[in-house]
């Protein structure tokens, strides 16, 4: 996402990067970033939360039309998300695990069992 904003700023299009990684997004040094402490999939808030989005949504439209000079970043961190954290992650999760996530499952489980028996 980083890079994308990037090429379409350098086109003359400002952008606002709306993540639940702000650290990680300010190490891209990127001119607007808006923080949300949500779980990832859902980055302007929980479904059919109207007002959850639209405070989200008014503060992205905030954040473009800010005039200082220099980044800008602004986290929403006393929005919350419905669910604990656990919960949120699990449902977050597809039914059945990627291919990859299988294979290191089962390559995990391999090593903690040969661990128990040495």
């Amino acid at each position: 996402m980083p890079v994308l904003a990037r090429l379409v700023e350098e086109a003359g299009i400002p952008t606002v990067v709306v993540t639940m990684m702000p650290d990680t997004a300010a190490k891209y040094e990127l001119p607007r970033i808006l923080g949300v402490p949500f779980p990832f999939g859902h980055a302007f808030g929980a479904p059919n939360d109207i007002e959850m989005q639209r405070e989200v949504s008014e503060a992205a439209i905030g954040l473009l039309t800010d005039e200082s000079a220099g980044k800008v970043r602004k986290d929403l961190e006393h929005l919350e998300w419905p669910q604990d954290d656990r919960t949120a992650y699990k449902d977050w999760q597809p039914s059945e695990p990627s291919p990859i996530v299988g294979y290191n499952a089962n390559r995990r489980d391999k090593l903690e069992e040969k661990n128990k028996d040495q």
